[in-house]
């Protein structure tokens, strides 16, 4: 275990998001190894492929619960140094790990035909996200192994193994992407199901080689036989602190949901376009998200140490290196967007209309840091509820608008990404407003000192 109670905030945090930061390109490679190869099997495809993953944020939202309940109250256990509590925690977690597998295994396969009818625009690109469905679910299954494990050591302050493991899937991905989807090598191109089959294939062996880490080298948490039984009073404790921040990646689900469905009258070139998009701003958000990732951890320590100045401390560095990183990115997506997109695709409108998309959307990035930033406080925290109530608000002021704008005849693409734009903000600024009634009330004497050093 690594103690972040004691010591500079700022080299705890840049300890911890340094090789996060390193994962998360290489798990930026993944995307865009994946979208290089599919880019080049037609609109369809792309189209299929965007609609079909966006499942991936109803599993992340599963995932998420998982993660994040594990992760909260084994970094508050830590700064107690409560090893038994820590330990009971990562063996429920991982009991709850195989229930959701199963449940996302058997809900997939009896709902994905369905999801692909009601979403794709046309048939060609229900075809191609149905196929590439088959093969990618397992994959989505084994994801919750990984998120326990990884989410285990993240809370105890350890994050190479993880990140270590990370690397390795990815570049086996990337080995097996062109080899799959392109038939590189073999001369059998396998396509969409290519890219589902060697995304399930490299997150199988990323479950086997962190359990075998864990088995070898892991002491402060470890796999016990007499822990793993489900008990029901330990899981309400995960879910308490998961369920809200599992609720957000749910709305995300139904947001993206609303944006496929109303931009499907626009053809497979808009849902390409899109997705496109949307795939390379996720990509370019991972790396800056390390730093939102290590304030929860270094902050739930503190928590559970009861050091509130030290808690406040992580806010503030972790807001500010988030926003400078969104701002660059920012400046980046309104240069020349295009670049991005012509990466993935040759077909000119595709590339126009998620060009379009990044340059618009991109004025939100600093709001999204700052969203970042406070639901990773909230988790340290162990109450996610306020960041689920901050994330909410967009089923009202961005749902409602974009059903209402897809009814109307001068409706263009534009005024939905501008919609976006706007609820973020709120979204953000709602956020700060909860995190700082939160603070205020679990570290009064903090917040009265600093009013009373304010000039």
């Amino acid at each position: 275990m690594e103690d972040l109670t004691e010591g500079p905030i700022p080299t705890h945090m840049i300890r911890m998001a340094v090789p996060i930061a390193v994962g998360m390109v290489f798990q930026t490679l993944y995307y865009l190894v994946d979208l290089y190869f599919v880019g080049r099997l037609g609109d369809a495809a792309i189209a299929g492929l965007s609609t079909a993953g966006n499942l991936q944020f109803l599993i992340m939202a599963l995932t998420q619960v998982l993660g994040v309940g594990t992760m909260a109250l084994i970094a508050q256990a830590s700064g107690r140094k409560d090893r038994a509590d820590a330990n009971l925690v990562f063996n429920q977690s991982l009991t709850l790990a195989g229930a959701c597998a199963a449940l996302t295994l058997v809900g997939g396969y009896a709902s994905a035909p369905a999801y692909m009818d009601l979403l794709g625009a046309d048939a060609a690109t229900r075809q191609a996200g149905l196929t590439y469905l088959w093969w990618f679910l397992p994959g989505l299954g084994l994801q919750f192994a990984l998120v326990s494990m990884g989410a285990a050591l993240r809370g105890t302050g350890i994050v190479r193994p993880t990140i270590v493991v990370q690397i390795l899937t990815v570049l086996l991905n990337a080995v097996l992407s062109p080899i799959m989807i392109a038939g590189w090598f073999t001369g059998r191109p396998l396509g969409v199901l290519g890219a589902g089959l060697s995304t399930t294939i490299s997150v199988a062996v990323g479950v086997v080689m962190l359990s075998v880490y864990f088995v070898r080298l892991e002491r402060f948490v470890a796999f016990d036989r007499a822990l793993i039984r489900p008990r029901v009073a330990e899981a309400k404790r995960i879910l308490a602190v998961g369920l809200p921040p599992g609720g957000e990646f749910a709305l995300l689900f139904v947001y993206m949901g609303v944006i496929y469905w109303t931009i499907r009258g626009f053809g497979p070139e808009a849902q390409a376009g899109f997705g496109i998009g949307n795939r390379v701003m996720q990509a370019i958000f991972l790396p800056a998200m390390a730093i939102a990732f290590a304030a929860a951890p270094v902050a739930g320590q503190n928590v559970g140490a009861g050091k509130g100045d030290r808690v406040r401390a992580t806010f503030r560095w972790s807001a500010g290196v988030l926003s400078a990183i969104m701002l660059v990115l920012t400046a980046l997506c309104q240069i020349r967007p295009e670049f991005f997109i012509g990466l993935f695709t040759d077909e000119a409108e595709v590339i126009r209309i998620g060009a379009e998309f990044l340059r618009i959307v991109s004025l939100n990035f600093v709001a999204t840091g700052i969203v970042f930033t406070c639901s990773g406080m909230f988790q340290a925290l162990g109450n996610t509820v306020p960041s689920l109530a901050a994330s909410a608000t967009r089923l009202v002021t961005f749902v409602i608008p974009a059903v209402w704008l897809s009814g109307q005849t001068w409706f263009r693409l534009p005024h939905l990404w501008t919609v976006s734009v706007v609820t973020v903000a709120l979204q953000a600024a709602f956020a700060w407003w909860l995190l700082a009634q939160e603070l205020g009330q679990a570290y009064p004497s903090v917040a009265t000192a600093s009013r009373n050093r304010a000039p």
